[in-house]
């Protein structure tokens, strides 16, 4: 009777997992944007964006339901040079003390194929709109062993261009194109 029961519930929690929509909360602390670019050829350092703020509603059975909003303070930028976040912060790339953080709000969900999705959005920087295309992977969806709560993860790239968000300065030298690398994992936020 017991294991009928243990399993009915594990049924039940699993079928929630899945229903639509969920409303999942960003874990900052299991969320990086990573950025790379071209130094004049020579090497393609990287910048980690941290602190990532949002949510993310995804229905599994109607993808195009889903959504995603994020903020990224720029108090959370780390290349892990002093200096160069200093730099990078500064008003020469993302002028923070005025423009405090960079914001993506999905404008489209589609699927891409199994566990794929392509999601449109806005990013603004620096008070500048663009478009943005992510290319997403889901990578699971279920209980979170640590938290005990439902959680979803993700994976992500896009290209974008620095001189569409007025961060242009050293173009062509140090490159335009900037690559980003994101992972997220979301959690249902804790029943009060």
């Amino acid at each position: 009777m017991r294991k009928t029961l243990l399993a009915a519930a594990l049924l039940a929690f699993a079928g929630s997992v899945f229903a639509a929509p969920v409303t999942y909360k960003i874990d900052p602390n299991h969320t990086d944007v990573l950025a790379q670019w071209s130094h004049f050829g020579f090497s393609n350092p990287s910048a980690h964006f941290g602190k990532a703020d949002g949510t993310i509603v995804y229905d599994a059975e109607n993808v195009s339901a889903s959504s995603v909003q994020v903020t990224l303070p720029m108090s959370g930028l780390n290349s892990f040079v002093a200096d160069f976040d200093a730099h990078l912060r500064s008003g020469d790339f993302f002028d923070a003390e005025k423009f405090p953080a960079a914001t993506f709000k999905s404008t489209k969900v589609e699927s891409a194929g199994k566990g794929k999705l392509k999601v449109t959005g806005n990013l603004t920087i620096k008070d500048v709109t663009k478009p943005v295309v992510l290319d997403v992977t889901l990578n699971k969806a279920g209980e979170q062993p640590m938290a005990k709560r439902a959680a979803i993860g993700f994976d992500a790239t896009a290209t974008v261009s620095r001189t569409a968000f007025g961060v242009g300065k050293y173009v062509p030298n140090v490159s335009d194109e900037v690559k980003l690398r994101i992972t997220t994992e979301a959690l249902v936020p804790k029943a009060e």
